[in-house]
């Protein structure tokens, strides 16, 4: 097939490398010059015969809606349009009515498989018709690894999405559960060989897992991680799954509490902590810190002020 690729990116990039090496043509916009085939979404279309194909790899939010936007101005009814970037389901809808009214298809495609996909495959969540998906699924085969797994047709519009932010969701979960997990071990006079625990958890395990694969790699590059910071940035989807599952009223304490983990990775000195160390010195006269690094008394403390005493009713 020709399709064109808009954004080439780490993921677009290599996709559009996977679906070159596959035998598909690829006509790529970037607004990076250097790796860009065509100088703008126009020239792109015009390269395309219809009924054409445009897969969409920009960030989520207003880079995506503004592609999209102008995609429906310069394409013909027939032609097709996929978002496999990582879009908020919601969107969908409105962009497939949008492109639908014009006589366009819409597909979205949650994409997992970050930048190891080009050479293990890309797992694909895929909502859509099911003719628009059956049109697609030579490039579908070509991403995806080999073998029956890693694809889905999800349901209809959003479907592809909603799957792909209940699998970051649990992303994090996991991630964070190996992460509280190494803290421990490190924590630990027993344990001396942290990174062993990991390596041999590989094996005969209940959580081995690609993860933890990776986790293992990462301890063998620098086994202390001493030169990372502790500090992790979100996708966004997690924060929609949160959403969803109120809205849905379904509990998600795990993957709440690893999105909450990732809010406090970003606080050098936490306002709530302070509120909470406040409090503490305030009814049991527990010591604090101060801003300066030094540890005030507590009223407990040899030398500090007595507690008023409690009043009781009369």
């Amino acid at each position: 097939m020709r399709i064109g690729m808009v954004g080439l990116g780490r993921m677009g990039g290599n996709m559009a490398e996977r679906l070159r090496r596959g035998g598909h043509e690829v006509i790529g916009y970037d607004r990076d010059p250097r790796v860009s085939d065509v100088g703008s979404l126009a020239e792109l279309v015009d390269r395309l015969q219809p009924p054409r194909t445009v897969w969409v790899m920009v960030p989520s939010g207003e880079p995506t809606r503004a592609v999209v936007a102008e995609l429906a101005e310069l394409l013909s009814p027939g032609d097709l349009v996929v978002d496999g970037g990582n879009s908020h389901y919601a969107d969908d809808r409105g962009h497939a009515e949008r492109l639908g009214a014009k006589g366009i298809g819409f597909v979205d495609v949650g994409v997992s498989g970050g930048v190891w996909g080009l050479h293990q495959g890309y797992a694909l969540m895929v909502g859509g018709t099911e003719e628009d998906v059956r049109r697609l699924m030579p490039i579908f085969e070509t991403l995806k690894p080999e073998g029956e797994d890693g694809f889905v047709h999800a349901g209809g519009h959003g479907a592809g999405h909603f799957a792909k932010m209940v699998h970051n969701g649990i992303e994090y979960g996991m991630m964070q559960a190996l992460a509280e997990g190494w803290e421990l071990l490190e924590a630990s006079d027993l344990v001396t060989d942290v990174a062993g625990c990991f390596r041999s958890w590989r094996s005969g395990t209940v959580i081995r897992s690609w993860l933890l694969d990776l986790l293992v790699r990462a301890l063998e590059e620098d086994e202390e991680l001493s030169r990372l910071r502790g500090y992790a940035e979100d996708s966004g989807e997690g924060r929609w799954a949160v959403q969803a599952a109120v809205e849905h009223a379904v509990p998600l304490p795990v993957i709440t509490a690893a999105l909450y983990a990732r809010f406090a990775s970003r606080q050098p000195d936490s306002p709530a902590m302070k509120v909470v160390a406040a409090l503490r010195n305030q009814f049991g006269g527990h010591a604090v810190t101060s801003a300066e690094g030094g540890r005030a008394k507590g009223a407990d403390s040899p030398g500090a002020d007595v507690a008023p005493p409690i009043e009781t009713e009369k």
